[in-house]
């Protein structure tokens, strides 16, 4: 006969679908029954997608009738709209589900190395010079770089509520893990750690009266990811992508990832579009030209602005002064930030 164990471990091997983590470790599995030969399993979702609840039951029927001397399988699903859904833009703001925060924006991409972070503390920079409140989560809690980007090495500390309370850096507030280590301490953490520690992020920190918090995600379409889509209500993502096909797949991925849950995406961002020679102020094309507005236009999005390859937005972002905070009539990429942040309120 199998054992409540037996069920757990099989379920182990169910993916939940888009994802490399398994629907136990998510923690979606919220009962396991066996009677005899009998086994009950209760699963809850927060999701809108008809095929996920469907491809979750094929998968864990498949492993669980494979169970030495199982009998009857069945499989009680608690399907839930996810936080947000089916509300409008107009609906939403001013009911996030974080605490002191309106309206909430990820910052995401497919793959590593195109520029997210970046992206995502210049358009927050550039967010806040419209004269919105805002706060910048950093939720890459393997490579954290906004304390760097923002050049505090700051601590947050707790307040009487236990909320951690966040750095404040050019007018933005801050929470990145990078506040938390050493430059040289690496987080070595697994799935179910990582989940929790990007739920304080969201859940306990003490964000103060803010219009807009943006989300600056890690790459892929991992735990993390999912973790945020299922605990807030999210007004929309916003996608970085560099013009080659070889991020386009990744960056498609993560669209995917993002219409699966339900979350609108806001548009398309090309950044590192072209080299912006300082000597002849020539355009080159080093990683193709064109590939975000196809793409933005093969999705029905749009493409918010490609940004170019300039020396002093790496300097800025090493000096911890992103390059939003310069003039816009001085740089092109400051320009086209705040030109995208107008955009985007």
């Amino acid at each position: 006969m199998p054992t409540e164990n037996d069920v757990r471990s099989a379920l182990a091997q169910v993916r939940y679908p888009g994802f490399s983590r398994d629907i136990l470790s998510f923690g979606l599995v919220k009962a396991v029954q066996v009677t005899g030969a009998d086994v009950i399993v209760e699963i809850s979702l927060a999701t809108r997608d008809p095929n996920i609840p469907r491809l979750i039951h094929e998968q864990a029927m498949d492993v669980l009738q494979k169970l030495p001397g199982v009998g009857q399988v069945r499989l009680n699903f608690d399907i839930k709209d996810p936080p947000g859904a089916g509300a409008t833009a107009s609906d939403k703001l001013g009911k996030s589900s974080i605490p002191g925060v309106k309206k909430i924006i990820a910052v995401a991409s497919g793959k590593g190395g195109v520029g997210k972070s970046t992206v995502a503390s210049n358009l927050a920079v550039a967010l806040s010079k419209t004269g919105a409140r805002v706060g910048l989560c950093d939720c890459d809690l393997y490579g954290p770089s906004i304390a760097h980007m923002f050049g505090t090495d700051e601590r947050p500390y707790q307040n009487d509520e236990q909320q951690i309370v966040p750095i404040v850096k050019h007018g933005l507030q801050l929470i990145s893990m990078g506040f938390l280590l050493d430059d040289a301490s690496p987080v070595i953490v697994r799935g179910p750690v990582a989940t929790r520690y990007t739920q304080q992020f969201l859940r306990q920190v003490a964000w103060d009266d803010l219009d807009v918090l943006v989300l600056d995600l890690p790459p892929g379409t991992g735990d993390i990811q999912l973790t945020i889509v299922q605990t807030v209500a999210l007004d929309g993502a916003v996608i970085v992508t560099t013009p080659q096909e070889v991020a386009l797949i990744d960056a498609r991925k993560a669209v995917s990832m993002f219409q699966k849950v339900n979350v609108p995406i806001l548009g398309i961002i090309e950044n590192m579009s072209y080299f912006l020679c300082p000597s002849d102020g020539k355009e080159y094309h080093i990683f193709g030209k064109g590939g975000g507005e196809h793409e933005a236009r093969r999705l029905g999005v749009p493409l918010l602005g490609q940004i170019p390859i300039e020396m002093p937005v790496r300097e800025r972002a090493d000096q911890g002064h992103p390059i939003a905070l310069d003039p816009p009539e001085k740089s092109t990429a400051s320009r086209i930030f705040h030109d995208i942040a107008a955009k985007l309120r």
